[in-house]
């Protein structure tokens, strides 16, 4: 079985080389990791020259998701993962992700992360579930650095949204579950997501706000709706991501029915 990892970059120099060593330090034989960068400007280029064994390419892109898809593409594995500029995997996840995809019927397995400081330095641990789908619209119990999906996943056409600037991954990850991809969590820790200033992600207004309006235009793009990205319709969704913040015990009953045996 052979793992893709697809890493998308931008401006990343101070942490990139982490991102590589870690998959490196997974000492598994059969692997690619393929980078595709936007053009950094901070020295990241010069990192990747120094890892041969790298497919990479350096060029203006569209931002993300362009290059996730982009690298989704030329990827050749049977399995494909995706592993952010700044994160890290854990020793030994591809062994164990190549012994759980050894069973047909799965389509993809994830599992726990860490979240870490600029140094690596564990801050707390975030436990995944299995989601029910209409969940995963509002929370994503799967961490997309522990994500990794079977290659056919994108012959059936998932692929992440190009025109989602922060909330891809809660969308590729609803696509995939929509595609019906039969999805196994792993209660293992095989990731570790890095927190600094720059994240995309961080709680700011801003990125509330955004993730907010791009949650509506995700619904609206899987049920066909017109729902509008208004004050109403943003507080809305927040409050829905609020009440959907701890649904456990609604998770861990479906994870139990619902996982191939």
């Amino acid at each position: 079985m052979k793992i893709s990892i697809v890493t998308p970059s931008f401006n990343q120099g101070p942490f990139i080389g982490d991102a590589i060593k870690s998959v490196l330090n997974q000492h598994f034989d059969d692997f690619e990791h393929i980078i595709i960068d936007g053009g950094s400007t901070d020295g990241t280029v010069e990192v990747l020259k120094s890892y041969p064994h790298l497919k990479w390419v350096s060029e203006p892109d569209e931002g993300q998701s362009d290059a996730l898809n982009k690298g989704f593409l030329r990827a050749t594995g049977d399995v494909i993962g995706w592993l952010n500029a700044d994160d890290t995997y854990r020793p030994g996840t591809f062994r164990e992700v190549a012994r759980q995809l050894a069973d047909d019927r799965l389509d993809g397995v994830y599992g726990n992360l860490f979240f870490c400081d600029k140094e690596l330095n564990i801050l707390k641990r975030k436990v995944s579930y299995m989601p029910i789908a209409p969940i995963a619209l509002f929370r994503s119990y799967i961490p997309s650095e522990t994500l990794f999906f079977k290659r056919r996943m994108l012959d059936r056409g998932v692929r992440v949204d190009e025109k989602l600037d922060i909330t891809m991954d809660k969308d590729f990850v609803f696509s995939l579950l929509k595609h019906k991809g039969r999805m196994r969590y792993v209660n293992q820790d095989w990731a570790n997501f890095r927190l600094h200033e720059t994240n995309k992600s961080n709680e700011s207004k801003r990125v509330r706000s955004i993730t907010a309006a791009e949650g509506i235009r995700i619904i609206n793009k899987h049920f066909r709706m017109s729902l509008p990205v208004n004050r109403y319709t943003m507080g809305s969704y927040r409050a829905m991501q609020h009440a959907m913040a701890y649904p456990g015990w609604l998770l861990k009953a479906y994870n139990r029915m619902s996982m191939p045996r």
